[in-house]
């Protein structure tokens, strides 16, 4: 078996996990604090592409970032391409995985307890301390959560990374285009034994979220 589809899944669902964690957590304190008409145009902007098909989200990619397209002529010129490479697919997951990490971490943020960061303030610490030692730690449960399910949607993105990156043995294979590919080949035996693999994957990851939600509960 060609360990390729792993290896290149794990990392997209790394890669993209660590730029959603960045974005998620930048977007949910910055909407948090926008007033409550605003927050709500804002929040579902953010949140569409938890709901959109992922093979439109990756046709809007493809009208952005495909080369016969403005920026995509541009980035071209600096030789990147998103279109048919595997840092395409990093591309895919953070769009279909960020509206995860961003709701889940959000939720964290408005129960946070401002009373805390009043206190801060009248003992002179600045904002920056505030937010990155006492509210992050805070709701570190609910980022972590937001983390794991990212991870997890990215590791098993399909519609979008197809559309993007398509299926390219060893340079944009993925678990779940390998799987599609064997299937579309009458190679069901492989194919059951990378569902089998992404199984175990994602009953671990469930195990490790349930793990932080109940934790979070004895808080």
């Amino acid at each position: 078996m060609n360990l390729y589809p792993l290896y290149n899944s794990l990392r997209i669902a790394a890669i993209s996990s660590v730029f959603v964690f960045f974005l998620g957590i930048f977007f949910a304190y910055f909407v948090s604090k926008l007033p409550r008409l605003v927050k709500g145009i804002v929040d579902v902007i953010l949140t569409l592409p938890l709901v959109l098909p992922p093979t439109v989200c990756g046709w809007l990619l493809l009208l952005v970032f495909g080369i016969k397209h403005p920026i995509g002529k541009f980035l071209l010129q600096f030789g990147i391409q998103f279109p048919m490479n595997w840092y395409g697919a990093i591309l895919a997951s953070i769009v279909v995985s960020f509206p995860l990490m961003y709701r889940t971490v959000r939720a964290s943020f408005e129960a946070f307890d401002e009373d805390l960061s009043d206190v801060g303030k009248t003992l002179g610490l600045s904002n920056t301390f505030i937010f990155w030692r006492i509210r992050i730690p805070y709701c570190k449960s609910g980022i972590l959560a937001g983390i794991v399910l990212s991870f997890a949607r990215a590791l098993g993105e399909y519609g979008a990374t197809s559309m993007l990156t398509g299926y390219i043995p060893n340079k944009t294979a993925t678990i779940a285009t390998t799987v599609y590919h064997l299937w579309k080949s009458n190679n069901e035996t492989l194919a059951f034994q990378w569902v089998c693999i992404n199984v175990i994957i994602s009953f671990v990851i469930l195990v490790i979220v349930n793990l932080l939600e109940s934790k979070k509960v004895k808080k």
